[in-house]
């Protein structure tokens, strides 16, 4: 009988693969094999740039140096071991890395391990001796921060503050205790005091400690959520966010005003606060957060902060002193990633203004006056870091080139590690900027790849990507997250692969303004994005280079929840899909980001968040669909994806799937990713071809 098994399963690869023999010129293997960097931060002098590099799943610490910024590797992890590696800081004296080894554990206390490894994993803190290469592990830890005086770190176990000497062999030991939990660790400049953010579930304060005294202050407690500290150039003072707490605002719905954000200014010596400035009523009254180690920003006598008054998120800074405000940024675009040097004049920014599916990277002085930009073309560029000496760092990407460190002088950029020769980049396209129309009449942007040999006299299958979060935006080029740098490198595969494959920046998606975000109706209050996905369908099938009856969809999370809503209200038109960690019913979802929601005690949303859901419409889902899933997942439950093979059988609906022991959302193991990949492309051959 084993034999007879054997015999048949060697049988079905063999025909598996006659079936499905690539006719790229490159494998995923290959376009999934660049080295992501992240983490890229700046020492304290400005001279100095470390960060992260994944390579095929080997995390590796780089370092390089003015004046040349030559990389070098510094650690020599060597396994697909899905431990993750960030959180990289200097020490004061510029000679140690510390850095987080590991990933956060789930609600139950258990740490990922997708590579089943057998000895116990944690989050370990760990310092990195920059000259000989020396790791030492300091304990159980996360969100450290480095003394900007001396070679000491505070940093978070268990949701309490402990403190290490890094210059003595003494235990760490435990500041205090507070009830909640703390996060947003921040050392005053001379290092005689910590700030941080005590969290308490629908109230936040602001604590400060003072080391000499020991003493344990909160500013200005209230029942809102006080967030983001920063302190003043002299350390005297503290500005930090205040949000009041909306008891009934949920995630997954649209919220384009709100109880008006504000700021406030403390004394530290008393703990007394009085508000600085307070968004308008209507439209900005809701906090819009910028993706950067802070929110606000102090340097000299002014407070540069986001706000979405004029609908689109720009920046603004207020004088400490006179409260006048200044518009930094202008006009109706995004600005998404934010940096600043220690006691500079200017903030740095990245944003699509004047290219909207696109980022580059502008300069702008924070006391007002005309914005620089100081990158462009058909790039991508973000996370800028600039340096004390002068030069700007960043991650930057093109249409056929992953993203890399860089360093830029003047519009030129010196990459800090030589690109891989073994990279397909000759092979993939430039994909081409389109808009179409859903089917209620709003344009919507995407991406269109076409096969390298692309002839407009054939008709080609067409493959639907979309995003997952839902607030993210693709771009023309490599993406500045690892998951979509991934799905980028999938989509340009599978137009080498010959399909026409468009990428749709659906509504509720970032990019396009606060209203497109804040789009009515969407997602748990009445799915209009599936609008967008009819509009793109319908777009492909009406092309004259498309054949009208092979047309999939893919997507990941958010994506996979607009696959499975395509497959379940239009398999019509859909004839297959590959649903990756989706989102299948509302109210699971809620209620997992939010465990004090209660579908029965709301029963009228509840209602309307299941009706906005793909297990709604289980009785029209006709077309076949791949299932992948890690059953780690701390952001969509895996009982997602249980649910709904169990009633894609109860319909004898053909689905196929592919699970991961130990993984979690954003696949850790490379391994997964090419797993994954493999088994999206393998689908649609067989579905669509």
């Amino acid at each position: 009988m084993k034999k007879f098994i054997l015999a048949l399963a060697v049988s079905y690869l063999i025909f598996f693969d006659s079936n499905s023999q690539s006719t790229s010129p490159f494998s995923i293997e290959e376009v999934l094999s660049n080295s992501f960097p992240t983490g890229l931060v700046t020492s304290a002098k400005g001279s100095k740039l470390t960060w992260v590099q994944n390579e095929e799943g080997v995390r590796n610490i780089w370092f390089a140096q003015a004046p040349d910024y030559e990389g070098q590797q510094l650690t020599n992890y060597q396994r697909d071991d899905g431990q993750e590696i960030g959180n990289l800081q200097f020490t004061a004296d510029e000679k140690t890395i510390v850095f987080v080894h590991g990933s956060n554990p789930n609600r139950k206390g258990e740490f990922p391990n997708p590579a089943i490894i057998i000895e116990s994993v944690g989050q370990q803190i760990k310092t990195l001796d920059i000259a000989s290469k020396t790791i030492t592990e300091i304990g159980e830890g996360k969100s450290q921060r480095v003394s900007p005086v001396e070679n000491v770190i505070v940093y978070i176990n268990k949701g309490q503050i402990w403190y290490k000497n890094l210059d003595d062999d003494l235990e760490e030991m435990q500041l205090f205790t507070i009830r909640g939990g703390a996060s947003n660790l921040r050392w005053s400049p001379d290092g005689s005091k910590m700030a941080f953010v005590s969290n308490r579930g629908d109230h936040n304060f602001i604590g400060v400690y003072n080391f000499a005294s020991k003493n344990l202050i909160y500013l200005s407690p209230s029942v809102d959520l006080d967030n983001g500290p920063v302190w003043s150039p002299d350390g005297s003072k503290i500005a930090f966010v205040r949000i009041p707490n909306e008891r009934n605002r949920l995630i997954f719905e649209p919220h384009r005003t709100g109880l008006p954000w504000s700021i406030r200014i403390a004394d530290v010596t008393n703990g007394n606060s009085s508000q600085l400035w307070q968004a308008d009523k209507g439209r900005g009254s809701v906090f819009r957060q910028i993706e950067s180690e802070n929110q606000i920003f102090w340097a000299g006598d002014h407070i540069v902060f986001p706000w979405e008054k004029y609908g689109w998120t720009n920046l603004f800074s207020i004088s400490a002193k006179t409260k006048e405000v200044k518009r930094l940024t202008d006009g109706e675009f995004e600005v998404q990633f934010v940096g600043m040097a220690p006691g500079s004049s200017d903030i740095y920014y990245s944003s699509n203004q004047d290219d909207i599916d696109r980022q580059h990277i502008w300069r702008s002085p924070v006391s007002g006056g005309t914005s620089t930009q100081l990158t462009s073309g058909d790039g991508v560029e973000w996370r800028p870091v600039p340096m004390n000496n002068g030069a700007l760092a960043s991650l930057a990407s093109n249409p056929t080139e992953p993203a890399s460190a860089v360093v830029w002088n003047g519009p030129k950029s010196t990459p800090l590690i030589r690109k891989s020769r073994r990279y397909p980049s000759k092979f993939l396209v430039k994909p081409e900027k389109v808009v179409f129309s859903s089917t209620d009449g709003i344009p919507i942007h995407g991406q269109l790849f076409k096969p390298k040999d692309y002839d407009g006299n054939r008709k080609y299958p067409a493959v639907l990507f979309f995003h997952g979060g839902s607030r993210r935006q693709m771009l023309l080029s490599y993406h500045h997250r690892g998951y979509y740098h991934n799905a980028y490198a999938l989509n340009q595969y599978l137009a080498s692969q010959g399909y026409l494959v468009l990428s749709v920046n659906y509504r509720s998606g970032i990019g396009y303004g606060m209203e497109f975000r804040e789009a009515l109706n969407y997602g748990a209050t009445g799915a209009s994005e599936f609008n967008d996905v009819m509009g793109a369908g319908l777009y492909l099938r009406n092309r004259s280079d498309v054949i009208p009856d092979k047309i999939g969809l893919w997507g990941g999370s958010y994506g996979g929840y607009l696959t499975a809503m395509g497959l379940a209200r239009a398999s019509d038109l859909f004839a297959a899909g590959v649903d990756i960690h989706g989102v299948h019913d509302w109210n699971v979802i809620i209620n997992g980001f939010m465990p004090a929601y209660n579908p029965n005690s709301r029963e009228d949303f509840a209602k309307l968040a299941f009706d906005s859901s793909p297990m709604a419409f289980i009785d029209t889902w006709k077309s076949p669909v791949l299932l992948i899933h890690g059953d780690d997942d701390r952001n969509v439950p895996f009982s997602e994806t249980v649910d709904i093979a169990e009633s894609l059988r109860r319909q004898r609906v053909e689905f196929e799937q592919l699970i991961f022991p130990d993984e979690v959302h954003g696949f850790l193991l490379h391994q997964n990713w090419v797993d994954a990949y493999k088994a999206t492309t393998e689908f649609f051959d067989r579905k669509l071809k």
